[in-house]
């Protein structure tokens, strides 16, 4: 393989991995809301989150985020925390969420970094 192919590469995925870094909320504001009564959002398949979820965690999977932000958050203005797996499937529940008029929706990443808000 040719090293400057490589090169590229590999700044392709550093740049990749500094842009998701960037939309997380810090931990430290993210534990502020969920001690304010924020909601903790895991939009992981429900399959997922059967296996393993966190306490006080509601499961509105990516796939039915139109008709379950209704049904769970009919008020936009609550504070909503999402997490996934990765933090990929948060994001694009964030970006979705704001589209249809939610403003206080924040993606906190990972199950492992919405663990470390939980455990405080």
């Amino acid at each position: 393989m040719n090293w400057n192919m490589l090169l590229w590469l590999g700044v392709i995925l550093v740049a990749f991995l500094l842009l998701k870094r960037i939309g997380l909320i810090s931990l430290q504001k993210a534990r502020t809301h969920l001690n304010s009564g924020a909601t903790l959002v895991d939009v992981r398949s429900t399959a997922e989150f059967k296996a393993q979820r966190l306490p006080g965690a509601v499961n509105v999977p990516l796939n039915d985020l139109n008709a379950g932000a209704r049904r769970h958050f009919p008020d936009k203005n609550k504070v909503l925390l999402l997490h996934c797996h990765s933090g990929t499937r948060s994001a694009m529940a964030c970006r979705a969420l704001k589209q249809m008029g939610y403003t206080k929706v924040f993606n906190v990443g990972s199950l492992a970094r919405a663990q470390r808000i939980v455990d405080q």
